[in-house]
């Protein structure tokens, strides 16, 4: 048996509001909110949050490959499933690659998983789905598109969800698209595409499943798919003789917004954080063709329950304030040039530290049991030289010891909390303090850790991405 040991996901804390976005344009854009990427967070960061999440209780030394789908990674040529493999501190000794240039991508890197597991390649292989796209600002996708993760470890025991069967059609159907240099999409005209691409190709895939393996719609407890909008979600449900109120897994685009590839894989935690035993699961994604899954949850679900997933997260949020702060999130507008010097991120110092930075190993002292960050020679408490042991420090939590404020620093979203945080176990950390309400930090309130981008080099002629954790107050 092959199938899903154990999930993840991530949704960014902030929200924009629908009725914020129609205060802005003058016009009615729909009911609800979209989840958006803060400043320091892009699809690498969002995969990490998902794939932390989905090896929670499990040995990170077990998994032999991990995949990474997306349209928005941030590298034309470099590999982006590399970083997020050294940040979730898996082995450097497995196999790891990206797969883009569709929303199917992500079923895509599944079946590929299922293949390698299969063949006695890997035992264990983490896929997982990020994206984090623009859209362009009072377009018809502006109101739409959402910020999202999910993750799955799949392998060949303990498994939690079976993958007992599959079909796929491929497509070359134009319906969404961005060029090479392109900053925002294309698409053509509306009706066509829905009626012509969505509503025809992805039934298509899931009445072939249906006929492989003669089984018919009554069959599943639950129907989980993609569609870029509620409407059109209804209708293949429909289409497919799927009940609605009973049978479909609740879409996220109220709540959450169209995560592209990530949108099936998310509903698909949903939707197992409330399975059961027997449930019979229909998986189905679009992009470019169709794939389509039959999947049965197992008694070992009940083993993987203490996922943060989407309720914990849809549960845990912040509403952007205005239109102009989601603005410098996104860096859409032309700003005024910043008479500052201009700040390059060191990659040669980064590489000679990689563990250090990517998946915050500190030092803990064989003489004293002292916990130190940043790595040193000498122990600042004991002067033991050269005798230390590595430690893992991005899964423990902390107290803020204390902190400061700077309203005129060089950050996009001012202002500038700086915190030392106080770790469990012992250690203290000196970080920035993201995803925060500046009007609710107190001393002693607990912190957790987060994979983010830094200062950004990249704008300001290096071309390389700077990644570090920060400290943020825990999502609950």
């Amino acid at each position: 048996m092959v199938g899903i040991v154990s999930y993840g996901a991530y949704i960014p804390i902030y929200r924009l509001s629908r009725d914020t976005l129609a205060s802005v344009w003058g016009k009615p854009l729909g009911r609800g909110e979209r989840a958006v990427a803060s400043a320091d967070e892009d699809s690498i960061t969002l995969a990490v949050e998902a794939v932390v999440d989905a090896m929670r209780g499990f040995d990170r030394a077990t998994v032999d490959g991990i995949y990474l789908a997306s349209t928005t990674t941030p590298y034309r040529e470099k590999q982006s499933a590399s970083i997020v493999r050294a940040a979730a501190d898996f082995r450097e000794d497995i196999f790891s690659a990206d797969f883009s240039n569709s929303v199917r991508s992500c079923t895509n890197a599944l079946t590929a998983a299922l293949h390698a597991i299969k063949a006695g390649e890997a035992k264990r292989v983490m896929v997982v789905a990020s994206d984090c796209r623009l859209p362009a600002p009072n377009s018809d996708f502006e109101p739409i598109f959402g910020d999202g993760s999910a993750a799955f470890l799949l392998g060949s025991s303990d498994v939690a969800v079976s993958i007992d069967g599959s079909f796929s059609v491929s497509s070359e159907f134009h319906d969404v698209w961005r060029k090479e240099g392109d900053k925002y999409h294309w698409a053509w005209e509306d009706r066509f595409i829905k009626d012509e691409g969505y509503q025809k190709i992805l039934p298509q895939a899931v009445q072939g499943l249906f006929k492989k393996f003669n089984l018919t719609a009554k069959d599943f407890a639950k129907a989980v798919f993609y569609a870029p909008d509620s409407r059109t979600h209804a209708a293949i449900a429909k289409s497919l003789g799927f009940d609605a109120k009973t049978q479909v897994q609740v879409p996220l685009f109220d709540s959450v917004g169209d995560t592209g590839t990530a949108l099936a894989p998310m509903t698909l935690v949903a939707a197992l954080e409330e399975a059961k035993a027997g449930d019979k699961i229909l998986f189905a994604s679009y992009g470019d063709g169709a794939d389509a899954y039959i999947l049965t949850v197992t008694d070992n679900i009940e083993k993987v329950r203490d996922r943060r997933g989407m309720k914990g997260h849809l549960a845990s949020k912040m509403d952007l304030a205005n239109y102009g702060v989601y603005l410098q999130m996104r860096d859409i507008m032309e700003w005024a040039p910043d008479l500052r010097p201009k700040r390059r991120s060191p990659f040669t110092f980064v590489w000679r530290d990689r563990k250090m930075f990517y998946a915050l190993y500190g030092q803990k002292c064989r003489q004293c049991s002292q916990i130190q960050y940043p790595k040193q020679r000498v122990c600042i408490y004991c002067q033991a030289r050269d005798d230390f042991e590595e430690i893992r420090l991005s899964d423990k939590q902390g107290k803020l010891f204390t902190y400061s404020i700077d309203e005129r620093a060089r950050e996009i979203i001012l202002p500038l909390v700086r915190v030392v945080v106080d770790l469990e176990g012992g250690g203290r950390y000196y970080s920035s303090l993201t995803d925060r309400d500046v009007d609710n930090i107190e001393i002693g309130m607990p912190l957790e850790f987060t994979f983010r981008l830094v200062f950004d080099g990249y704008k300001e002629g290096s071309g390389f991405r700077n990644y570090l954790w920060k400290a943020r107050p825990i999502r609950c």
